[in-house]
């Protein structure tokens, strides 16, 4: 597709976003978003004709790009046969998607609860857990996010949670494992995982393992930091969670549908949940869609007694076609193992070549087609190259990052003193490498700013 160039009707379109659209997570007034004209695979561009490379997968959620024809078809279709259909229905698109997510979700998760989105979900999954045990707490992790709605925001361990907290949604707060940045002084990977789970042990122990309902952790953290756990923890939160009977929650909506090089990240540790949340790549975002996999046993619960919780929109037909033309399509053209084979052979020694030129690297870690650079303003110190949730002045060793990024035509995902890599799954090599350059491209400014 070639980008038409018309700057007048870019210009109407910004005039009517700033006159009534209200964006999430800004100051209204002090934003200046970028009009669209058009994407395709891993590009879009603005009326200008100015094309970026999309580092940033929308926001972590375009796994296959924009507007793979085979998905575009597929809702096409399906709107010319049944738009729309009330979730009490069984209907052929909802089944489908619901048996294909069934078939890569490990374990026994295969009873599929839909929602429009991943937030939603995180919402219904808590709702299970207490109601399956009868216990009102959860446990999360800082340096987290679990979604926007009110219950899931609490669950949030990053500042988006702050202006949002009552401090009364029953939640408590631990440290996860993470050794760049380690809460418990640890020294090597095993010191770290073993400390982390002490950690998380006694605070069941100090809130009274009979008051936890259910451990909500993301499988690998997406927004605050891309950091895999070491091996042994996910397990041994498995270990934890089956001696004190708390519902173990994994949070795959950024992770989930080949991000990693894997369908699900857990297959990474082979390590089951007992409930696990998805969204965003079960159809790259073409409609809104989200669920929970649910597992045996907690389905049971609700055998003879009803589940109290639905949306109006659940398993919409749009979404769900979009969901199983999505699966199938990575499936049949390898997407799945093209986020694999460039994560290992092509994003990983390219991100750590730039980590060997740039001083303001200071650590590259990932997996799949999720990786994460920290920029720090000194290497020995690791003082993160802004402060923590640093805005306005603070933030502008950032700012003139991602300012360089774009000048050099790529979009790039920038959050707090991180910028991830993250593209669509199948993006080519020859992007991946154009994604690098732009980025080699950027640290420069960034260097700036170090010590």
């Amino acid at each position: 597709m070639t980008p038409q160039i018309d700057p007048q009707a870019g210009a109407a379109v910004k005039a009517a976003d700033r006159a009534h659209v209200f964006h999430s997570w800004s100051a209204q007034e002090l934003i200046d978003p970028l009009a669209v004209a058009g994407a395709e695979g891993s590009y879009f561009w603005d009326y200008d004709g100015k094309r970026y490379l999309d580092l940033t997968s929308g926001l972590v959620y375009t796994n296959i790009g924009y507007q793979h024809p085979k998905v575009v078809a597929a809702i096409q279709d399906q709107a010319a046969r049944l738009t729309t259909f009330a979730p009490a229905f069984a209907i052929e698109a909802r089944s489908e998607a619901a048996r294909l997510i069934a078939e890569r979700t490990p374990g026994d998760l295969d009873k599929i609860f839909f929602t429009n989105g991943g937030a939603d979900a995180v919402e219904h999954a808590v709702r299970m857990a207490r109601l399956h045990t009868g216990r009102p707490k959860v446990l999360a992790a800082y340096r987290s996010y679990h979604g926007g709605t009110q219950q899931a925001i609490n669950i949030t361990g990053d500042p988006r949670r702050w202006a949002s907290d009552g401090a009364a949604a029953g939640v408590v707060h631990f440290w996860a494992p993470f050794l760049y940045r380690s809460r418990f002084y640890a020294r090597t990977q095993e010191e770290e995982c073993a400390r982390a789970l002490e950690h998380l042990e006694t605070t069941i122990a100090f809130e009274g393992p009979g008051t936890v309902a259910a451990i909500v952790l993301e499988t690998i953290p997406g927004t605050a930091g891309i950091m895999a756990p070491p091996p042994g923890y996910l397990a041994g939160v498995r270990e934890i969670c089956d001696k004190h009977g708390i519902v173990f929650v994994l949070d795959e909506v950024m992770a989930g549908f080949g991000r990693t090089g894997e369908w699900f990240a857990a297959d990474l540790y082979d390590v089951t949940p007992d409930l696990m949340t998805f969204a965003k790549g079960v159809n790259s975002g073409y409609v809104p869609l989200g669920g929970v996999a649910i597992s045996g046993a907690i389905a049971e619960t609700f055998g003879k007694r009803p589940y109290p919780g639905g949306l109006t929109y659940s398993g919409h037909p749009l979404a769900c076609a979009a969901a199983v033309a999505t699966i199938n399509t990575m499936a049949e053209e390898g997407i799945v193992e093209n986020a694999r084979h460039l994560g290992e052979t092509v994003v990983e020694p390219g991100l750590r070549a730039l980590a060997e030129r740039h001083p303001s690297v200071g650590e590259v870690r990932g997996v799949g087609m999720f990786w994460a650079v920290e920029l720090v303003r000194n290497r020995e110190t690791r003082e993160p190259l802004v402060p923590y949730n640093a805005a306005g002045e603070a933030n502008a060793p950032m700012a003139a990052f991602g300012a360089a990024a774009k000048k050099a035509g790529v979009w790039p995902f920038v959050n707090m003193n991180r910028t991830h890599f993250v593209p669509p799954l199948n993006v080519s090599e020859s992007e991946v490498k154009e994604g690098l350059a732009a980025l080699d491209t950027a640290l420069s400014v960034a260097d700036e700013y170090t010590d």
